[in-house]
């Protein structure tokens, strides 16, 4: 995800105690008593402290909240008259931007450079069930071991070292990828949206004016751009004629930035190696998608963003911010609102 510059990153210190509203996500299943203890600490003595097991059942007690913790859908937010400030159980944050919060003072905040890590294990496990064809061999079971069956998986397998990856968005899980793909021996090129600082084996990060270059450059085109109105179905027929023969699209972050038709025709013409996706154009992917019938397309169902520390990350960035918050200073990981990311 890119990094650009936030707007308000604080939300003036309060004249009263705190009403925090906690709603459990998939991505925060649960508030251990010693995680309930933590948040009750950060939001300071007398603070009010509500956790619910859905966004639904915070409704009746939204209309005293200064603060939410995790998904606000726009009823949520409308019974949130006094809300000032979101902290997001998520790391992409499209769901948040309909036109009342957008015109909103609430302050967002979320997981933004927490979820890189274990968004780039995925990735690279994708890419090489790929072109190691671990995915074919799995699938095949015994019959892998026929000889038509085992010469083809051996005569496709490619070697990473030596490739070229390409990553779109140079920001947490954009660092992280790289970071991996130079462990692998691979060469890593890599674009953002906004200006950012190199790392982790890339030298220079370009800007806009580089994304045809390095689509037309890459062996293994990395997406690790958020969803906006600028990138959503970015990758048409037009950009997959860019891509050089063989090459692989791998996309562990928003399916919608990949025109669902186009990427099919581009696998069924052979105008690209593969594609490795955690996400889909359409989710859940219809059973009937022509995605599930070609070799050369490995898909796991949105799972990506699971990891054993995620949710507890988080927490510890939201009590972070409800000290921040209490003391009157910036908050971290804040979303530019107008942008998106």
């Amino acid at each position: 995800m890119s990094q650009s510059t936030p707007g308000p990153t604080f939300v003036a210190a309060p004249d009263a105690p705190l009403n925090v509203l906690i709603t459990k996500t998939l991505t925060l299943p649960d508030v251990t008593p010693e995680e309930e203890a933590m948040i009750r600490v950060a939001a300071g003595p007398d603070a009010i402290v509500n956790i619910v097991d859905r966004p639904r059942d915070g409704v009746p007690l939204a209309a005293d909240a200064d603060v939410i913790l995790g998904i606000v859908p726009q009823w949520l937010f409308d019974a949130a008259p006094r809300l000032r400030w979101i902290h997001a159980t998520a790391s992409g944050v499209d769901m948040f931007m309909y036109p009342a919060f957008l015109d909103s003072d609430v302050v967002l905040t979320g997981e933004k450079g927490l979820v890189g890590s274990h968004l780039a294990d995925h990735a690279f496990g994708l890419l090489l069930a790929l072109v190691r064809r671990i995915a074919t061999a799995v699938k095949l079971g015994p019959q892998g071991w026929d000889n038509d069956h085992r010469e083809r998986m051996r005569y496709s397998e490619l070697e990473l070292e030596g490739l070229t990856m390409g990553v779109l968005g140079f920001g947490g899980t954009g660092r992280h990828l790289a970071r991996r793909a130079v462990a692998f021996g691979m060469n890593v090129q890599a674009m953002d949206l906004y200006p950012v600082s190199p790392s982790d084996g890339v030298d220079s990060v370009g800007g806009p004016e580089a994304l045809a270059d390095i689509v037309a450059t890459s062996d293994v085109l990395a997406v690790g751009l958020p969803l906006t109105d600028a990138t959503r179905a970015m990758f048409d027929d037009e950009m997959f004629a860019l891509m050089p023969d063989g090459a692989i699209l791998l996309n562990v972050t928003r399916g919608e930035i990949i025109d669902g038709p186009s990427l099919e025709r581009a696998l069924a013409e052979n105008r690209i190696g593969g594609a490795a996706l955690d996400v889909a154009p359409v989710e859940p992917l219809p059973a009937d998608s022509p995605l599930w019938g070609f070799d050369n397309c490995v898909m796991t169902p949105h799972t990506a963003g699971a990891s054993q520390h995620r949710a507890r990350r988080n927490l510890e960035r939201f009590c972070r911010n409800l000290v921040a918050l209490r003391e009157g200073r910036s908050l971290e990981g804040v979303v530019d609102k107008q942008t998106g990311f």
